[in-house]
């Protein structure tokens, strides 16, 4: 259980970052993508999973058009992938 806990934290602070270097707005599939760049694989699942618990935080906003996900990088979220801000169950960018 731990260790699941500590995978998530991660995929969320990735998909954070991922938005932020996509232009703060895409769609799930290059989400996925831009994150198995940085080393962090997940599942479309889990993206989107993940997607939805950070929308539930205020940290981005998600607009489902059809099959695709769509997320937007909200300020919030912005301060935490960027360590100004913490949120419980994010981790913390490392220095």
């Amino acid at each position: 259980m731990a260790l699941q806990k500590i995978q998530n934290q991660h995929h969320r602070l990735s998909i954070l970052r991922a938005l932020e270097a996509l232009g703060y707005r895409s769609n799930d599939s290059m989400i996925q993508d831009t994150c198995e760049a940085f080393h962090n694989i997940m599942s479309r699942d889990q993206v989107r999973t993940n997607l939805g618990w950070l929308a539930e935080q205020g940290l981005v906003s998600v607009e489902n058009v059809g099959d695709i996900m769509n997320a937007t990088l909200l300020s919030r979220g912005q301060d935490v992938a960027q360590g100004k801000s913490f949120v419980e169950g994010v981790k913390r960018p490392s220095a």
